[in-house]
């Protein structure tokens, strides 16, 4: 059974002032790995046509300092979904991949329980990586039975599937349960395992191909998975019988688009559908429509699909004669994973001008594509230079659907409703924090920015430093001045330092602040 949270219940949100059926539908697009330099409107001398997304930007509200809550797809995720950071909630108990125990605590509601709560229809489909409670097979014995070797676990696949996104807000659920490089690979309809007959990738994929040729990311594959070519690998692992790699990204965006001709022929209530996508992260499995059509090759192949899915929407939305009642946000959940060797190699920058990849605390990590479209309301071609977050759009939709949140829920989000309502000048937020792969905190304020490490903090090498005597301990930038983070200021500008450190410490303990 379902155990949604009542939330007049728990006297956490207030009715909302506007009537359920006067409110716009509204659809998240969230890519996973896409650089904010990926994007042609935000990077025109970038090697990558994205010809939708940037039609999506020149109709509506395109953000040119948008950041993920963290470097990595599960933090960044997580803040959107629950308007909080991640590392102030209980980790999960199980921490493997697709495997992963369930990362949002108990009572903790989320983005869909707050637009179920104005009256809306709800959805989550696409990638998840939120965690599930899977059930075992045998409670006597641990779930992955060879730790980080994933051959057959202990999973039991044909049992219900506890605490997934329709315990959580979402009233329907169709989902991967991480990336398209993670086992398990199967589909999740709601509670179920979509096909439980589970084989392993190897079992139905060559390890390589005959003209397989390892590049740098090699080093994430063993002799067991999959690796075809740069960005075209994946972990083995269990799989169901009728998964294909190379349909994935078809499946789920199909599914989106029937949720949206399902709820929109109906027309009795707005509709909420957030739509996270598998690309362009590991794999590169581009469809057979764009296999080999684009200048930069697999990975920008693989892109015109995810430009392909925000154009399919709009089409689906046309079509049903409800475009004009319809908010479309597109955003990527972090940097791209794009090395200096890929910046040689194609020529192209996935992080634009900015220094570092997904993962890092620099902010090719966490800059990210941020575009909405409100037909009727935001001004077409708008570009917005104001500081905001994607863990910002729960306090968003608060806002526009008339709710008002109450301490101790979505405690880091913060409303721009003001910018969608046109005010482009005042700042949402003076200031906002990041997470990198590795945990580390960092900074902005204003022009400035703290990092509270040595090194990348992410994937880029190194990723961390030892502080020698009389050196710095963390890195401080002046972001106007030094957009590639590469003047370290942190032994010349001390006051600075005291400033931001201790404002990380207060955040770390406190949460934000939020007028009641």
């Amino acid at each position: 059974m379902k155990k949604n949270i009542s939330l007049l219940a728990t006297g956490l949100l207030y009715v909302p002032t506007l009537l359920a059926q006067s409110q716009p539908n509204v659809v998240i697009i969230l890519a996973d790995d896409m650089g904010y330099g990926d994007v042609k409107c935000n990077n025109p001398s970038g090697r990558i046509q994205t010809p939708a997304i940037d039609a999506l930007a020149q109709q509506g509200l395109r953000f040119t300092d948008a950041h993920s809550a963290g470097a990595l797809s599960g933090p960044s995720r997580y803040g959107l979904v629950t308007g909080q950071y991640q590392f102030r909630a209980t980790p999960p108990e199980r921490n493997y991949w697709g495997y992963l125990g369930p990362c949002i605590n108990e009572g903790r509601l989320t983005i869909g329980n707050m637009m179920q709560n104005a009256g809306y229809t709800t959805a989550c489909i696409g990638k998840w990586h939120l965690g599930l409670d899977w059930q075992l097979k045998d409670p006597n014995k641990p779930q992955i039975l060879t730790p980080k070797k994933f051959g057959v676990t202990n999973v039991d696949f044909a049992a219900r599937v506890n605490r997934p996104p329709t315990e959580l807000g979402f009233d329907y659920s169709f989902i991967l349960p991480a990336s398209l490089d993670m086992p398990p690979y199967a589909f999740v309809k709601n509670d179920k395992v979509v096909d439980s007959d589970m084989i392993l990738t190897a079992d139905a994929y060559p390890h390589t191909l005959a003209d397989t040729e390892f590049a740098w990311d090699r080093r994430h594959t063993n002799n067991d998975d999959i690796y075809w070519e740069r960005g075209v690998w994946w972990r083995n692992g269990e799989m169901s019988r009728s998964f294909k790699f190379e349909d994935c990204l078809s499946t789920i965006i199909n599914e989106g688009l029937n949720f949206i001709d399902r709820e929109g022929r109906k027309k009795k209530k707005p509709f909420f559908l957030y739509l996270p996508l598998t690309g362009p992260h590991t794999p590169w499995m581009a469809s057979k429509e764009t296999k080999g059509t684009t200048e930069l090759g697999t990975y920008s192949d693989f892109i015109a699909d995810i430009d392909n899915a925000v154009k399919r929407v709009n089409d689906k939305l046309k079509e049903l004669g409800i475009e004009d009642n319809t908010i479309v946000i597109f955003a990527s959940d972090n940097g791209a994973a794009w090395t200096e060797e890929d910046i040689q190699q194609y020529g192209h920058n996935s992080s634009a001008n900015c220094r570092g990849q997904k993962g890092d605390a620099y902010e090719g990590g966490h800059h990210v594509p941020l575009i909405v479209h409100w037909p009727g309301h935001t001004q077409g071609g708008t570009v917005c230079q104001q500081t905001v977050g994607l863990i910002d759009i729960y306090a968003t939709l608060a806002d526009m659907t008339g709710q008002k949140l109450v301490k101790g829920q979505a405690e880091d989000s913060f409303s721009f409703k003001s910018i969608l309502d046109g005010d482009l000048n005042t700042p949402t937020r003076d200031h906002i924090l990041y997470l990198s792969g590795s945990n580390k905190l960092a900074i902005k304020k204003g022009d400035w920015k703290y990092i509270d490490c040595l090194g990348s903090g992410g994937f880029t090498a190194p990723y961390e430093l030892k502080p020698v005597k009389n050196g710095p301990k963390g890195q401080l930038y002046h972001l106007s001045e030094d957009a590639q983070e590469r003047n370290n200021l942190y032994l010349k500008e001390k006051a600075k330092v005291e400033e931001l450190t201790g404002l990380i410490q207060q955040l770390k303990k406190q949460g934000y602040s939020r007028p009641q």
